[in-house]
C-alpha cells in the first residue's frame, strides 16, 4: 500500500468512526408545551369566541405567499409565552432571516422559543444554530441527525440507511393558543420573493382545540430519541461572542432589504391585519393527523403509528366528487385500485399535480408516470400544472419577478365537506420513510374555498391530461392547453420539455426506485 493509499484509508476509517454513532442522550429533561396561556394577547383575543363553538376549531386559509410569511410573522410578534416550529426546510434567505429575527426578538421579550428542524432537509450552518441556541430562551434541535458533523455529506451517504428517514413536518404554534400547518417551507420559494420560482402551495391557520394536539404532537418530536440539541452534536457550547456576532450581521442584512419591494408590500400587508384587529375564521370539528416520531426508526412496511394508517381508520368515503393535489404523485397500485373503486361508484376524481416542466424533483415524475394510463381508464380527470403558472399568479407576483410556477400544496377535498391540508404527499416516501402532519379539518366553507379556487382555473393554469385510442384500438395520451383567451392545442408530447428531459425520465423510470420516491 502506497502513502497515498494508507492517507486514503486511514480517512476513512476516521469517518466510518465518526459515523458509528450518535452522542448519548442521557441526563435530558423533558420539555412541553406551556398551559393556561388564555390571558396571553392571543388568549384574549380567540378564547371567547372558542367559548362561542364548544369543541369546534377556526380555521383561515392562507392561500397569499405574501400572507403567509406575515402570518408566521405576526404570530412571533405576538406572542408571550411560547413559540414552537417544526420544519424540513428553512433556507438561510431573505424570509428565512426575517423569521429568525422575529424569534430572537421573541426571546429577547422573554418568550420561550423552541425550533426543531430536520438536518438534511434543511443542510443549516451549524454554528449559526449554535449561536442562536446559546441564547437564553431559545433552543434549536435536529431530527435524525447525521452523526460526523465535519464530513456531513460523505457521512450521510454511509449512514444511508438511518439517515434516509426524514422529518417533513411543517408546523408554528404560538402560545399554545393559534398554530399554522400546511405545505409551506422557510423559503422565499414558498412565500413569493423568489425570482426563480414560485411553489404554489396553502397553509391553514388554526385556533381552538386542535392547537393543543398540533403541541402535543410538537412535543412527542422535541422530547424524541431522534432529536439532538446541537450543542450534543457539535459537542460544545457556543463561543460567548457568537450570538452578538449573528446578531449584528443578520441585523445589517434585514436593514439592506428595508426598502426592497417584496419587503415594503409585506409590511403594507402586516399593517392592515394589525389595523383590522381580526381575521375571518370559519369552524368546524378538526382531526390532526400526524406520523408518530418512531416511525423512523422501524421498518418502513411497519403500519405502526402511520398518518396513513390513521387516516385510513377514519374511512372517509366520498360520495360525489374527491380533488387531490399532490405536486409528487406516486399512488402505488393499491392507491389507483382505492380511486378506481371510488370511480365506479359515481364519484368525480380531479387529481391536480406537477408537470415534468414544473417539477422540481424529476425522479417523483418518472414513478408518476408509471401510474398515469392507470388513472386515465379508471376515469380520473388528470391534471398537470403548467411551469409558466396562471395569470391569477403572474399578477400577484409582479413585484418580485417569480418565472416558474411549481406546485407544492398538499391538499385533498372530500364532497366539498372536508378537507386535509398538510405535508404529506400521496407518495411512497410520504407514506413509509417520512414523517407527516396534517390537520382533517370538517369544514364546507373551507373546503368549498379551496374547491372554488382551484377547479374553475384548472384548465387555464394546468394542461388536461386525456387518453386517445386509434381505429386500431392503440391507446395514446395527449395534452390538452387552454390559454387564457380560449384557444385550445393539443399535444402528442409532454409540453415544455426537451427529447433530452423526457429520455432522462423514460431512463430513471426503469430503476427500482419507487419505494425511495
Amino acid at each position: 500500500m502506497t502513502k497515498l493509499q494508507g492517507l486514503v484509508a486511514s480517512v476513512l476509517v476516521f469517518l466510518l468512526a465518526a459515523c458509528a454513532s450518535l452522542p448519548p442522550q442521557s441526563n435530558r429533561t423533558p420539555t412541553f408545551a406551556l398551559q393556561n396561556t388564555e390571558s396571553t394577547r392571543l388568549g384574549a383575543i380567540f378564547t371567547p369566541e372558542e367559548q362561542s363553538h364548544p369543541g369546534n376549531s377556526a380555521f383561515h386559509l392562507l392561500q397569499d405567499p405574501v400572507d403567509a410569511i406575515v402570518a408566521r410573522v405576526v404570530l412571533a410578534e405576538t406572542a408571550e409565552r411560547s413559540l414552537d416550529l417544526q420544519y424540513y426546510i428553512w433556507h438561510d434567505d431573505l424570509t428565512g432571516r426575517e423569521l429568525a429575527a422575529a424569534l430572537l426578538a421573541a426571546a429577547d421579550r422573554g418568550v420561550r422559543v423552541r425550533v426543531l428542524l430536520d438536518d438534511l432537509g434543511t443542510n443549516a450552518d451549524d454554528q449559526v444554530l449554535l449561536a442562536l441556541s446559546s441564547h437564553p430562551n431559545m433552543k434549536i434541535r435536529l431530527f435524525n441527525p447525521v452523526a460526523s458533523r465535519h464530513f456531513k455529506s460523505l457521512a450521510a451517504a454511509l449512514e444511508f440507511s438511518r439517515v434516509d428517514r426524514r422529518m417533513h413536518d411543517k408546523a408554528m404554534i404560538a402560545d399554545n393558543e393559534a398554530a399554522i400547518l400546511g405545505g409551506r417551507n422557510i423559503g422565499d420559494e414558498y412565500f413569493g420573493a423568489s425570482k426563480v420560482v414560485v411553489m404554489g402551495d396553502l397553509d391553514v391557520l388554526v385556533h381552538g382545540p386542535v392547537v393543543r394536539d398540533v403541541s402535543n404532537a410538537f412535543d412527542q418530536f422535541w422530547n424524541a430519541q431522534s432529536s439532538y440539541a446541537i450543542e450534543q452534536l457539535i459537542g460544545h457550547q457556543a463561543d460567548p461572542s457568537a450570538l452578538a456576532g449573528y446578531r449584528a450581521k443578520l441585523n445589517e442584512y434585514i436593514k439592506s432589504q428595508h426598502d426592497s419591494p417584496y419587503i415594503v408590500e409585506a409590511r403594507q400587508r402586516m399593517a392592515r391585519v394589525l389595523a383590522a384587529g381580526n381575521v375571518d375564521f370559519s369552524w368546524g370539528q378538526a382531526t390532526l393527523l400526524y406520523d408518530d416520531p418512531a416511525k423512523v426508526t422501524r421498518d418502513p412496511n411497519d403500519p405502526e403509528g402511520h398518518l396513513m394508517t390513521r387516516f385510513a381508520a377514519l374511512h372517509l368515503e366520498p360520495e360525489h366528487e374527491m380533488l387531490i393535489i399532490s405536486p409528487y404523485f406516486v399512488p402505488g397500485k393499491a392507491g389507483v385500485a382505492w380511486i378506481r373503486e371510488q370511480t365506479a361508484r359515481g364519484v368525480k376524481v380531479t387529481v391536480l399535480t406537477n408537470s415534468l416542466a414544473a417539477t422540481d424533483v424529476v425522479a417523483v415524475n418518472a414513478g408518476y408516470q408509471h401510474y398515469r394510463e392507470d388513472l386515465l381508464t379508471a376515469g380520473v380527470r388528470l391534471y398537470e400544472l403548467k411551469p409558466s403558472g396562471s395569470g391569477k399568479a403572474k399578477a400577484q407576483h409582479r413585484y418580485f419577478g417569480s418565472s416558474k410556477a411549481s406546485l407544492h400544496a398538499k391538499t385533498y377535498v372530500f364532497d366539498r365537506q372536508s378537507v386535509f391540508i398538510g405535508s404529506m404527499n400521496l407518495d411512497p416516501r410520504s407514506s413509509h420513510l417520512n414523517t407527516e402532519i396534517g390537520v382533517l379539518c370538517n369544514s364546507p366553507a373551507i373546503a368549498g374555498q379551496v374547491v372554488d379556487d382551484v377547479e374553475p382555473n384548472l384548465d387555464v393554469i394546468a394542461w388536461r391530461v386525456e387518453q386517445r385510442t386509434d381505429a386500431n384500438g392503440k391507446h395514446r395520451i395527449v395534452w390538452i392547453d387552454t390559454a387564457e383567451n380560449g384557444t385550445v392545442t393539443e399535444f402528442d408530447t409532454e409540453p415544455g420539455t426537451s427529447f433530452t428531459q423526457r429520455a432522462s425520465i423514460w431512463f430513471l423510470g426503469l430503476l427500482p426506485i419507487e419505494s425511495e420516491l
